[in-house]
């Protein structure tokens, strides 16, 4: 029990580490054609993130595989039940990428309108889908005793899913918001600012009504009643959204984005601890769930990959941090020179 228990947090944070590094990916993405006013300010903006994006959805890929190898019952109800959903989510990382490459590639303005469309598209929808796919685990999906899904794609599309849309989106505004404001010079970073305090108040009004939703539309709370140390989690995560204001208002933007990235972590385990040892909740009937215990590999196969995780994350953590090292100053006109650039 004590391997499948370790397994269930590695993968809740393996999609967190994701929605943190890819969210500031997304906010940019979606935030492009409304504060890039010309062409060089939207290509810095793609520039910012440019050495980063591919690096960060090796966390998706991580995620994914995880859910494969440990918990295969839960992949295969998961991309079945889900599977409308999440190949949206599909289409849309690729048309970003796609987009990405392309859109540099002629000097023509109606061929980079369509590429910007595109760019908004692919990162507007994974941010608002993820959002709605998370708050519908969190609030239990409807499946059968076999686990099938007694839904369809507008089944997700609920209340208490659009609000959890919506809360991804505030959150990975706000992060790729920063981002620019760490990574850009002038009007560019004085609209990115002004971009993060404004989000930031909606960020607020959104996380309070989703905490207030998740006690009457989820059973979230029974784990933190049943052991009320874990409320720590939600007073951090509070401290982590109040800090993003208070290093914005100081100008230290990267203490913000670090906030912030703490803040899309907490954020994230909030509904994993509340969902333990739950991985699929059934809102049909209860025992009808996939759990950590119930859906998980063999022990053996969960030894195996715990020795994998412990030799090979270490060394993604290493690279990734190298990168962001070496591409850690301010992207300018000058950069846009280069051959690499987008």
């Amino acid at each position: 029990m004590a391997l499948q228990s370790i397994w269930f947090f590695l993968w809740g944070l393996l999609w967190a580490v994701f929605f943190m590094t890819d969210g500031f990916d997304f906010g940019i993405g979606t935030l492009y054609p409304f504060i890039g006013k010309n062409d060089d300010e939207k290509r810095i903006m793609l520039n910012s993130m440019g050495p980063f994006w591919d690096g960060n959805e090796v966390w998706l890929v991580a995620a994914g595989g995880v859910t494969f190898a440990a918990f295969p019952l839960v992949y295969s109800v998961m991309f079945s039940s889900l599977y409308s959903a999440l190949m949206l989510i599909l289409f849309a990382l690729i048309l970003r990428g796609v987009s990405l490459e392309f859109r540099s590639k002629v000097d023509d303005p109606g061929w980079r309108l369509v590429w910007d469309i595109c760019i908004f598209v692919g990162s507007f929808a994974p941010a608002v889908l993820f959002g709605v796919t998370f708050a519908n685990i969190f609030q239990g999906l409807p499946l059968g005793e076999s686990g099938v899904y007694h839904g369809t794609l507008f089944t997700l599309f609920n209340g208490y899913g659009l609000l959890g849309g919506l809360l991804f989106l505030c959150l990975f505004l706000v992060h790729g918001a920063l981002w620019l404001a760490i990574k850009t010079e002038g009007e560019l970073h004085d609209r990115a600012v002004s971009v993060a305090n404004k989000v930031w108040v909606l960020l607020v009004i959104v996380a309070v009504a989703f905490l207030i939703a998740s006690k009457s539309e989820t059973a979230l709370y029974d784990n933190y009643i049943t052991n009320p140390a874990l409320f720590i989690f939600i007073v951090l995560n509070v401290a982590a959204l109040l800090g993003v204001k208070v290093f914005l208002v100081k100008k230290t933007y990267f203490k913000a984005w670090f906030a912030s990235a703490l803040t899309i972590v907490l954020c994230t385990f909030f509904g994993i601890i509340g969902l333990f040892p739950r991985l699929l909740p059934s809102s049909i009937n209860g025992d009808f769930s996939l759990t950590a215990y119930n859906a998980s590999s063999s022990p053996l196969t969960l030894k195996i990959m715990l020795v994998v995780v412990i030799v090979f994350i270490p060394l993604v953590i290493a690279y990734q941090t190298w990168a962001y090292n070496l591409f850690k100053g301010k992207v300018t006109k000058e950069d846009l020179s280069y051959d690499e650039a987008y």
